[in-house]
């Protein structure tokens, strides 16, 4: 068996003014809910492409990228290809009026957009991705920017 190739990826926990998440939809042979983000370009920088997925996936202009919080490692089949995805989990505050999906460039697949509270978030028997995504945010919202980013379970 041949080892699976690693892909680089950012991945953004977008709050806006009331403290909530915003997480994406998708329907991959299976329905869960994700945080937005994706793989790096050629010479991108984690930071940068952030960026450039909150645009493409959210139709979000100039929002403001905050410190990384957290990284994941999590082998899984993209593409039909068995890759190592390593993602690094940034914070991004915007007003819930800037998101405008209708906007996006590239929806990846998305089947729906929507605002999570915590609480809710914390309760729901539903997938969301990555596990522990409430309590990051969480200690977060309580505690600050962590010293070194969290490790996330796969």
């Amino acid at each position: 068996m041949t080892d699976a190739r690693t892909r680089d990826a950012a991945r953004v926990i977008v709050l806006d003014e009331d403290d909530r998440v915003l997480l994406l939809r998708y329907d991959e042979g299976h329905i869960f809910w994700a945080v937005p983000g994706g793989a790096l370009e050629p010479g991108e920088t984690h930071a940068a492409a952030a960026v450039r997925e909150i645009h493409e996936e959210l139709g979000l202009e100039h929002a403001p990228i905050g410190p990384q919080l957290a990284i994941r490692t999590s082998t899984h089949p993209i593409f039909g290809e068995q890759v190592k995805q390593v993602e690094k989990y940034f914070i991004a505050r915007v007003r819930s009026e800037q998101v405008r999906p209708d906007e996006a460039t590239q929806t990846d697949d998305i089947r729906a957009w929507r605002w999570w509270d915590l609480d809710e978030l914390a309760h729901t028997d539903q997938t969301v991705y990555p596990i522990g995504l409430a309590d990051l945010i969480a200690r977060y919202l309580t505690e600050g920017t962590p010293a070194d980013p969290v490790s996330l379970p796969a």
